[in-house]
């Protein structure tokens, strides 16, 4: 794939799962990713399961295309390594508490001493103003706090989404504020400073449902697997399993009535327009799941996506890497750890020019470029094994 960030550095102070996605995809797009990491473990997603041997696979699916350098963040020798990582840097990645770059030294004076071309990208989990801006905020916290949750699940029982959504949201809305601001930059803008935070994010994912509380007061609910205000849009019933079906014009209501041998339904005064077919939803959808609970869902896919009606099974996870359209994707990748073993993971979702991004470096043991890194850096092998045995950092190999 052509990588149009090659040649930008990002010196990547973050962890856990926003700040990592952010580099992830910066990194899918050409950037070179310099993963700092504190001699206390690293990166707090290293501990997390699962666990395939001692690899974790919660760190690995975050970390592809990564160096990793690991130092003591806190002795003047790791800020040294700091000084001279930075200046040379393009973008510099954080997603600690505020005040946590302050306490490093690296106030935004010192960054613009060190480098004044320096992009920073942050993330928080409140923003960087307001009575909560200190507080920490988890991706599950933010999905309470946010609305999310209140609009997914049952009616009278709300559930988290089933991945870390606010997380990963944000890690892109951070990643897009960086290759604008670099952008930017080159058109002559001062843009020095990109921050965003886990519930802006979140808020901004209630897109129709937020705007509905803003303009009307009215706070939507959970409804389930339906669609919260287009029917019939949601999970239905067949003969084996259940299948999703997505109707959202007339054309198809009209169609997929056809389709089911009930010609008369479409026309009936309760489900003429969509807005009566959400009102009268509970009538509507068990006279559709009497007639799609007569065939198999494989034949009910096959006769609705002929229609060009939306329509689909509901995969785990299993089964929808073994699909033939995410192989022609070539979703699936893989790469060799530096132990030898083989590690499948998702590449990015992007492609330039019909060309998909790709895992080209398997995600990095715990200070496993740190000689590579410092070498680069002018300091000479003797440097390095001094800083070693000083407990300033750590290597491998």
């Amino acid at each position: 794939m052509i990588k149009p960030l090659e040649g930008i550095t990002v010196v990547d102070l973050s962890r856990a799962i926003a700040g990592p996605y952010c580099t992830a995809l910066l990194a899918d797009l050409g950037a070179t990713i310099i993963k700092v990491e504190s001699l206390k473990g690293g990166d707090s997603a290293r501990q997390w399961p699962p666990f395939e041997g001692e690899h974790s696979l919660y760190f690995e699916s975050l970390n592809r295309n990564k160096r990793s350098i690991c130092i003591d963040f806190y002795s003047e020798e790791g800020r040294e390594i700091l000084d001279r990582l930075i200046g040379g840097a393009d973008v510099l990645v954080e997603n600690f508490k505020l005040g946590t770059l302050d306490k490093l030294g690296l106030t935004a004076e010192r960054l613009a001493d060190l480098n004044p071309e320096l992009v920073v990208g942050s993330v928080t989990g409140f923003g960087q103003v307001g009575p909560l801006r200190n507080d920490p905020g988890l991706d599950q916290v933010i999905q309470g706090m946010s609305g999310l949750m209140s609009v997914t699940g049952r009616p009278g029982d709300t559930f988290r989404v089933g991945v870390s959504i606010a997380d990963i949201s944000t890690g892109m809305i951070c990643a897009l504020g960086i290759v604008s601001a670099l952008l930017g930059r080159s058109r002559g803008h001062d843009v020095s400073r990109v921050s965003t935070s886990l519930l802006e994010t979140a808020l901004n994912l209630s897109v129709f449902q937020g705007q509905r509380a803003l303009s009307l007061g009215d706070a939507p609910e959970p409804q389930g697997n339906n669609h919260p205000t287009i029917t019939p849009y949601g999970t239905f019933v067949t003969a084996t399993e259940p299948i999703n079906i997505a109707v959202g014009n007339e054309k198809q209501w009209i169609a997929f009535c056809d389709l089911l041998g009930i010609p008369d339904t479409a026309r009936d005064a309760r489900f003429v327009t969509g807005a009566l077919r959400t009102a009268n939803r509970d009538q509507l959808i068990p006279l559709l799941d009497a007639v799609l609970s007569t065939r198999p869902a494989s034949e009910w896919v096959e006769f609705i996506t002929g229609a060009d009606i939306p329509c689909g099974p509901i995969y785990d996870y299993n089964q929808a890497f073994a699909t033939e359209q995410v192989a022609a994707l070539g979703m699936v990748q893989r790469v060799q750890r530096r132990d030898g073993s083989a590690l499948p993971l998702l590449r990015g979702p992007l492609s330039m020019n019909g060309e998909p991004s790709a895992v080209s470096s398997a995600p990095p043991l715990l200070g496993e470029h740190t000689s590579e890194v410092l070498g680069e850096l002018g300091y000479s092998p003797d440097d390095i094994a001094r800083l070693e045995a000083a407990g300033r950092l750590r290597r491998i190999g």
